[in-house]
Parts: structure tokens; C-alpha cells; sequence
């Protein structure tokens, strides 16, 4: 690996442990423009290695108790629902418009997450109790919010984490460290579906690929562990910068081309 393609998979896996998503906006690029991988093989191998990455992650985040597994296995079911039927319309959706509207849902989310000035543990909606049954009325919101959100990253076509996180935070209420270490869960499912999809089609470089997840795996330890040191307002305001940054990223590359 080059020393730019080490400090891209250093820097993946720094994000997904501290935010819980944005990996792939990361890891696909650099295996297109720095490793000169072809654009499907890309997407390909980047959808494994964030598989693997997640999963590791999510389970030091586990060990923590900073994963509700009943909302993680509710929210990624429908969640795959959801992220088929948008996917279906997206074939039908013009590029520039997927990609604006998803700017435009990021900086709704990173607003509403400054917007909120109260304890970053401090809910809009009551968490679901742990004795709660499966179809509880709660645990059917969370289904709901699965499907709208899966529709939302089905149709724009990029990731997931960066609607997950402030929708489990926002409105399925839970606090932003549970947040992250369930979406982490959550985007494995998602990853490791979208990578066996691949298999087969494309041609996939396992080694390249495993040298380039055991350093995002590495580092993703590391940023799990800062994530747990820092304040939870902190936290969350920290993500919904990033989801500015990656929104302006995104509308000046599709909208301006720069």
C-alpha cells in the first residue's frame, strides 16, 4: 500500500469507530483514485472492508453496552426493506438529484443536531424498555423509521451511517454513543448483503483487500476508544459538522464539479 493509501484506510476506520458511518465515502475513493482499482471493484472490495470493520468495531462497542441489539435487528431488517424499494427508484432518480436531496438530508440532520442545546443523552422519544416485546408500539416506530431511512440510502445510493446515527439519536431515542455502536451493527448487515452481491460479478483483490481492512480495522479500535473518552454534547456535535462537511463535499463535486 502507498503511505496516501495507508493514511486513507487509517482514516477510515478512525471515522467509523468515532461516528459509527461515514467509511465508505472514504474507503471507495481511495481504492478508485490512490490504489487504481476499477470503479465496480471498488465498491465491491469497500463494501467488504467496511463488513469487517463494522463488525469488529461493533462488538468492542458491544462490550461497552453501547449496542441495543433489539433495535439494531428491527431497524437493519426493515431498514433492508426500505433500502430495496428506494434503490428500485433510484434507477429511475437522475444522478444530480440523488445526490443533492441526500446533501440536503444531511444538513437537515446536522441542523437538527445543533439545533439541540439539552444533555446529549436526553431524548425527543423514550427509548423502547428491554422488556418491551418485539412488535411493541415503540419498537414498531423504530421499524418505521428503518424503512424511511433505508428508502432514503436506497435511493441516493451512498452508505447509510450518516442517516442511521441521527435518526436513532433524533427520533428512535437512544443516546449518540448507543447510537454509533448500533448503526456500526447495522451498516455490517447492510455491508456484508451488499458485498455478496458482488460476489461473482466482479473480480475481487483479497489480498489488497485484507492488508487494506486490518489497518482500518486497527485504526477503527482507536477511534472507538476516543469516541468513549469524549463529552456525548461534544460528540454529537462533532458528528453533525462532519455530516456538513461531507454534504458540502458531495453538493460541490455533483452540482459544481470542483
Amino acid at each position: 500500500m502507498t503511505p496516501l493509501a495507508l493514511i486513507a484506510g487509517i482514516a477510515t476506520g478512525l471515522v467509523l469507530g468515532i461516528f459509527g458511518s461515514g467509511g465508505s465515502i472514504i474507503a471507495m475513493p481511495a481504492l478508485l483514485y490512490l490504489l487504481d482499482v476499477e470503479a465496480k471493484q471498488a465498491i465491491a472490495m469497500s463494501l467488504g472492508i467496511i463488513a469487517v470493520t463494522a463488525t469488529i468495531s461493533a462488538f468492542d462497542h458491544w462490550r461497552h453496552h453501547n449496542v441495543n441489539l433489539r433495535i439494531a435487528a428491527v431497524f437493519g431488517l426493515f431498514g433492508m426493506i426500505g433500502t430495496y424499494a428506494g434503490a428500485r427508484l433510484g434507477v429511475l432518480t437522475p444522478v444530480i438529484v440523488q445526490l443533492v436531496l441526500f446533501a440536503l438530508i444531511m444538513y437537515a440532520a446536522a441542523g437538527k443536531m445543533l439545533a439541540k442545546k439539552t444533555a446529549a443523552d436526553v431524548t425527543i422519544v423514550p427509548a423502547p424498555p428491554p422488556d418491551e416485546p418485539i412488535f411493541g408500539r415503540r419498537m414498531a416506530h423504530i421499524a418505521g423509521h428503518g424503512i424511511v431511512v433505508g428508502a432514503l440510502t436506497g435511493l441516493v445510493g451512498v452508505g447509510g451511517g450518516f442517516l442511521i446515527v441521527p435518526s436513532l439519536v433524533l427520533l428512535s431515542g437512544i443516546p449518540i454513543r448507543q447510537a454509533i455502536g448500533t448503526s456500526l451493527a447495522i451498516v455490517a448487515a447492510k455491508s456484508y448483503a451488499g458485498f455478496a452481491g458482488y460476489l461473482g460479478a466482479v473480480p475481487v483483490d483479497y489480498a489488497l483487500m485484507g492488508s487494506f481492512t486490518a489497518v482500518t480495522v486497527a485504526s477503527s479500535l482507536v477511534g472507538a476508544r476516543l469516541a468513549r473518552r469524549l463529552p456525548g454534547e461534544s460528540l454529537k456535535r462533532g458528528f453533525a459538522w462532519f455530516l456538513v462537511a461531507v454534504a458540502s463535499y458531495i453538493l460541490l463535486k455533483s452540482v459544481f464539479g470542483a
